[in-house]
């Protein structure tokens, strides 16, 4: 366990483009080259002042350059311990769903130096890709859970996802 413990609420988002595609970013532990890299979904700490929705928005554009998202309702929840970077988070989570019409890739403008460490890169996922893939994810369930998100089914109120 790290000596440092960061406890905080933060936001993340299921990021959707037109074609029904999911966004997500390739990370690695840069304090733990032992851990194998992951691919997970883009959010972070929610600011003083700042809504879950107003946090998912800035960490779109700070961590995939999307500009132009829709941010929709918290469809997933999730209370997660783990240690990156030489801390040791203990973190609320809620899980919004976002839409935009943005498809090209671009460079993540606003990451924080250990984020910046972490970041190996980004990609936009079909159902089959993720459904097929071997890759770890984060959120672990994120293949099981993400059918029902990209029909249109969101769930209210939200589910609990948290790691058993």
């Amino acid at each position: 366990m790290s000596a440092w413990v960061l406890k905080r609420n933060a936001a993340r988002v299921v990021l959707l483009n037109k074609q029904s595609e999911i966004f997500l970013i390739r990370a690695i532990d840069p304090a733990d080259r032992s851990k194998p890299a992951w691919w997970e979904i883009p959010g972070g700490g929610i600011d003083s002042g700042e809504t879950s929705a107003q946090a998912a928005a800035r960490e779109l554009r700070e961590e995939a350059g999307i500009e132009d998202a829709e941010v929709g309702p918290i469809i997933w929840t999730q209370h997660v311990e783990f240690d990156f970077g030489g801390y040791h988070f203990d973190q609320d989570e809620v899980i919004h769903v976002a839409w935009t019409s943005q498809s090209e890739l671009k460079q993540p403008q606003g990451l924080e130096a250990l984020e910046a460490l972490a970041f190996q890169g980004s990609k936009w996922w079909t159902m089959a890709e993720i459904a097929g893939s071997a890759e770890p994810f984060l959120p672990p369930r994120l293949p099981e859970l993400l059918g029902p998100v990209v029909a249109g089914k969101l769930p209210h109120p939200p589910i609990d996802i948290t790691p058993v």
